[in-house]
C-alpha cells in the first residue's frame, strides 16, 4: 500500500510515496504480484529440477527457510549454484536497486538447496531468492 508524505529537508519540501513493508502487508505484497498458483507449485513440488523452471518465469513467495529480497530490484549476478556449500555472510548474489549493486549474503552456513530467481529477474521485497539448508 503506497502512502504519500510531504517532508522538508534543509527548508526544501518534497512529496514522497512510500510502501509499507512491515507486518501483514509485506506478506500480502508477493501474493498480489504473482499468480495464485505460483506460490503453491514450489511448496508441493520440492524437487530442485522444478524450481529453476518456475524461477525463469517469475519470483515466488518466500518460504520460512529462504533468503528474501530486501528491496525491489533486478538480479544482476548469481554467485553460487545449487549444491554449493556457503558460509555465513558469503555473497550469494548481486541485486541492483536504485542504480546501486547490493550483495545478498548467506544468513548462515549451509548448502544451497534451491535458487528461485534467474539473472535479469525483477524482484520485490519478500520474494524468495535462494534457499540454504
Amino acid at each position: 500500500m503506497l502512502r504519500k508524505f510531504k517532508i522538508a529537508i534543509d527548508g526544501q519540501e518534497y512529496l514522497v510515496e512510500m510502501e509499507e513493508i512491515g507486518g501483514a502487508p509485506a506478506a500480502s505484497t508477493p501474493v498480489a504480484t504473482t499468480p495464485p498458483a505460483a506460490p503453491v507449485q514450489p511448496t508441493t513440488a520440492p524437487p530442485v529440477a522444478d524450481a529453476p523452471a518456475q524461477s525463469a518465469t517469475s519470483p515466488v513467495a518466500a518460504g520460512a527457510d529462504a533468503l528474501t529480497a530486501p528491496m525491489p530490484g533486478t538480479i544482476l549476478r548469481i554467485l553460487v549454484n545449487t549444491g554449493d556449500a556457503v558460509k555465513q555472510n558469503q555473497p550469494v548474489m548481486i541485486l541492483e536497486a536504485m542504480k546501486m549493486e547490493n550483495e545478498i549474503v548467506a544468513a548462515a552456513d549451509g548448502v544451497v538447496s534451491g535458487i528461485h530467481v534467474a539473472q535479469g529477474d525483477m524482484v520485490n521485497p519478500g520474494d524468495a531468492l535462494i534457499t540454504i539448508a
